[in-house]
């Protein structure tokens, strides 16, 4: 917590003159007794005092977007959508609770510690969400026009979020088990590094796989769409907004993950880690503006039942249904 006395005035504080006790122990410190950063040394987990209201306004805009998302999810029988985006929403929560509890102690890693954590592993489970998309909509438009099969993306981008997800969930418990500033818990930044490193690539590979198939579709007459779904296409909440939601969340979701890289390869005392200007418009602003596109253009509100319809399961005992009775005609 702030000193409730005030601010003290460190501007006359040296290394020289400051409490040797404190200095070599900073866990005893408290905002009364020592400073966030004396002479370029970090005695408090970082160098500001993270901001109440801007961490309070990023945790209600998550909670109020998971309330929604599981009343869609329920009710539209959206299970997949559901689970990403609900596992997302909750680490984005328990992470900016976990920054406003971290004004009571900067001397302690403890809420540094799960904030770190639990907002680098969140935006991978909000990416699963617009990878499951993209199979639906190779479906609803010309599964026959696209690459690879509806399901080969999704077994693509799923596996890669997995490894993300490993390798951040990996370097998380490293880091959490870890004392703050030993080679451990530098082993374990480094291990998260890597995962969302790789969300990245993985971001980048869909929207690269995703233009692709976009150019295909644009050069197939509307006759040849699959019919089963022109009804959808026809809908402007669907195409454009829903289409246009989609994209603006990687987007969001890339930009934020290329800061995120930035940040912590610069360590804890770098500028980016330092800076809570930055890093609530290129991580809070980002994620929240995600998370609010994928709640308000929700598949089960724009799609609703056509989801599952549109499925790469439906698709094939669609299919498997045909070639049976297209047998037993010929017998």
């Amino acid at each position: 917590m702030v000193c409730a006395t005030g601010e003290p005035d460190w501007s006359g504080t040296t290394l020289a003159t400051f409490n040797l006790t404190l200095l070599q122990n900073p866990r005893l410190c408290t905002s009364c007794t020592c400073p966030l950063e004396l002479e370029g040394l970090h005695l408090g987990v970082m160098s500001y005092f993270p901001s109440l209201a801007g961490n309070a306004l990023f945790a209600a805009v998550f909670g109020l977007c998971l309330l929604p998302q599981i009343y869609f999810g329920i009710r539209h029988k959206t299970w997949g959508y559901l689970i990403a985006m609900s596992g997302g929403l909750i680490l984005e929560l328990l992470g900016y609770i976990a920054r406003v509890l971290m004004r009571d102690n900067m001397f302690t890693d403890v809420f540094f510690i799960m904030y770190l954590v639990c907002l680098t592993i969140a935006p991978a489970f909000l990416a699963a969400a617009i990878y499951l998309s993209l199979s639906r909509l190779v479906v609803i438009y010309a599964p026959d026009r696209a690459r690879f099969r509806p399901q080969v993306y999704t077994y693509i981008f799923i596996g890669c979020d997995v490894v993300a997800l490993i390798l951040q969930a990996a370097g998380g418990a490293i880091a959490s088990i870890s004392e703050f500033g030993s080679p451990a818990l530098r082993a374990g930044i480094n291990t998260m590094i890597a995962g969302v490193a790789w969300q990245v690539v993985a971001l980048a590979l869909f929207a690269a796989l995703s233009f692709e198939f976009w150019m295909r579709v644009r050069s197939t007459p509307t006759a040849s769409l699959n019919p089963a779904f022109a009804d959808l296409r026809a809908r402007r909440s669907f195409q454009p907004a829903f289409l246009v939601a989609v994209v603006l969340t990687g987007v969001f979701i890339f930009v934020r993950s290329v800061f995120r890289c930035a940040e912590l390869s610069e360590g804890f005392n770098g500028p980016l880690a330092n800076d809570e200007v930055t890093f609530m418009v290129l991580e809070g602003t980002m994620i929240a503006l995600a998370c609010i596109l994928l709640t308000v253009f929700h598949p089960g509100l724009v799609i609703g039942a056509r989801w599952s319809a549109a499925s790469w399961k439906s698709v094939k005992s669609d299919a498997e249904k045909m070639a049976t009775d297209t047998g037993s005609e010929s017998q």
